[in-house]
């Protein structure tokens, strides 16, 4: 028990200390703060004390300097108090939002160096609702740790040590009432704390259905699935609200509780109090006293309220703070070698004994035992059914991912010798999935050269054959495409995607299955532009068609993580099984007419 206890100690001060990391620049503000809520608090504690005097004052028949003089240095208190309190909350939202917004910066850095095995362990929804909610349930929490957990122990010490001297043997029943609402409290926290750590993964299958729905919003409509949507969402939402309904049921508890311990003070206070005052005639109690016990009363009580919802609220921000330092934490299993190259030769490919899976826990390779050597300028076609690991080959060039067994080269040398930043700026990856930014056509064609003029925007496209639609649009190049590029067909995606890596100039360029939205005939114009603008450019087509890849010096067939023939078209149509499978499928017209 005491291990765990211990274990649980480190493992809070050092998700702590990985946060504190993102307060930067306002430390300074997160220190004022303290000290600005420390100075409220003393003036606020003095204050029912010269309350209490100036009654008893007024009780001996004092005169009315005496009162204006009270109410003057009551009136400066609580200006002061007043000044203090609203300079200290100003400070403590600035300093909040501020490492909020570090907090989601240094997230977004991180996971900007994710290797794509990095990002296969988190889900897109986790990672969105870690970096929204999780950050403001973080925030929220900072913002009451520098105020409320600074002022509210503060508040019921010094509260504590007045009622003593004000009240003397009264101010006993505090130690009676303050551990039943302390142990009640307590109750609360360890009930809530359950529900509120189950409700984060609820909330990325929330965000997770969102995203799902609004990203294949046209898929829903066109089979009428909108119903189904619905309810999905409905029941996530449900399940997010029953949690939240429980736990808020339990905290709605602490106003009960502290109302019934604040009413047990005052039917004390007023009844043995008032007893004391009638029965030593003011000596040993007096109606000062009396009214200041009462507002110690309050200010104790409510020190403890604030003290059990900052408990809850660092206990809900504990467990978004876990999953803040999951992401900071996280290091891209792709680095940079100590001394690494900066120049690719050429484009030349080697592979060496090359096996890979995704995942080192996986119990079968996903390539295996890989030997190919490619060219510089060559034209690669690969072709192999769906599973066969096409796009896992491609991947390992421009380092996605690192090899697991074996050495993958490029120029000569081995990738992982290289930079990553000037390894993948030579290799020009079009992957399967086009992704387009919000944005201009222009903006995102610059993606591939930030400096490239309009002249070299227009060619580009002219060779990827996108020019002959940009032109339609009434803003042509300047024409805003929306995100992920919904307001433009699939062909128009792939071929503004192709033109966006022809633009890097690269030493390598991969098609991934990227003419497969576009017509046979504008796929061979673009493959004709491409050999002719970039000769000594080494080109890799991964296709579905036969015809996509008819024309490349070589063909490389796969099926199931090997390679099962190398050859041009002619060769493997006559040699090998697979590929002539794949070209009669696709070609039975003229398969049946030859045979006739």
């Amino acid at each position: 028990m005491i291990d765990n206890t211990r274990f649980l100690w480190k493992g809070l001060i050092y998700i702590i200390r990985q946060l504190a990391k993102s307060i930067r620049e306002y430390k300074k503000l997160s220190i004022i703060t303290p000290i600005l809520i420390s100075l409220e608090v003393v003036i606020e504690c003095i204050i029912p004390f010269i309350t209490a005097n100036m009654v008893n004052q007024i009780k001996a028949g004092s005169d009315l300097n005496t009162i204006i003089k009270y109410g003057i240095l009551l009136v400066f208190m609580a200006f002061l108090s007043l000044t203090f309190g609203g300079i200290a909350g100003s400070t403590s939202a600035t300093a909040a939002c501020g490492f909020a917004k570090n907090l989601r910066k240094d997230m977004f850095y991180s996971i900007q160096d994710f290797s794509f095995e990095n990002i296969d362990k988190f889900m897109t929804s986790s990672l969105i609702t870690r970096m929204t909610t999780d950050v403001t349930n973080v925030q929220n929490a900072y913002m009451m740790l520098i105020r409320v957990a600074v002022r509210s122990p503060l508040m019921l010490t010094f509260a504590f040590v007045m009622a003593f001297v004000m009240g003397g043997r009264m101010a006993w029943i505090f130690l009676v009432v303050v551990p039943i609402l302390a142990i009640g409290l307590a109750l609360v926290i360890y009930k809530t704390f359950p529900l509120f750590k189950k409700v984060f993964k609820k909330y990325d299958a929330l965000n997770k259905s969102i995203q799902e729905n609004i990203k294949g919003m046209r898929v829903v409509k066109s089979f009428v699935r909108e119903d189904y949507e619905q309810k999905k969402f409905e029941a996530a939402a449900e399940d997010v609200c029953a949690d939240f309904t429980r736990a808020e049921r339990i905290l709605a508890l602490n106003g009960p509780l502290m109302q019934f311990c604040m009413y047990l003070v005052m039917v004390f206070v007023l009844s043995f109090g008032s007893y004391t005052i009638i029965s030593s005639r003011g000596l040993d109690f007096d109606i000062g006293q009396f009214s200041a016990i009462l507002t110690y009363n309050f200010m104790i009580l409510s020190s403890l309220m604030m003290l059990s919802m900052v408990f809850v609220m660092i206990t809900l921000a504990g467990e978004s703070a876990k999953r803040i330092v999951e992401v900071l934490n996280e290091k891209s299993t792709l680095t940079n070698p100590e001394n690494p190259v900066y120049t690719v030769k050429d484009g030349s490919i080697t592979f060496e004994n090359v096996s890979f899976k995704y995942s080192q826990k996986a119990k079968k390779m996903v390539l295996e035992n890989i030997n190919l050597e490619i060219k510089s300028g060559e034209t690669i076609g690969i072709i192999g059914g769906t599973g066969s690991a096409k796009t896992s080959l491609i991947q390992l060039i421009p380092r996605l991912y690192d090899a697991t067994e074996g050495v993958v080269k490029v120029g000569g040398i081995d990738v992982r010798k290289y930079d990553l930043d000037h390894l993948r700026n030579q290799v020009a990856v079009v992957l399967q999935k086009n992704i387009l930014f919000s944005g201009t056509i222009k903006e995102n064609l610059r993606w591939g050269n930030k400096d490239a003029s309009d002249e070299e925007l227009i060619e580009v496209c002219k060779l990827a054959c996108a020019d002959e639609f940009i032109t339609q649009f009434p803003k042509g190049y300047d024409t805003y495409v929306e995100q992920g590029g919904a307001n433009l067909s699939g062909g128009q995606k792939q071929r503004l995607c192709i033109a966006r890596a022809l633009l890097k100039k690269p030493k390598i360029l991969i098609l991934d299955d990227s003419t497969s939205a576009v017509d046979t005939k504008t796929d061979a114009k673009i493959r004709k532009a491409l050999r002719e603008y970039m000769p000594e450019t080494t080109k890799i087509i991964i296709a579905q068609r036969t015809a996509s890849v008819e024309d490349a010096d070589r063909i490389i067939v796969m099926d199931k993580g090997s390679i099962k023939g190398i050859g041009n078209h002619k060769q493997l149509l006559a040699e090998n099984e697979i590929y002539r499978e794949i070209y009669y499928s696709q070609n039975k017209a003229g398969a049946q007419s030859a045979d006739k």
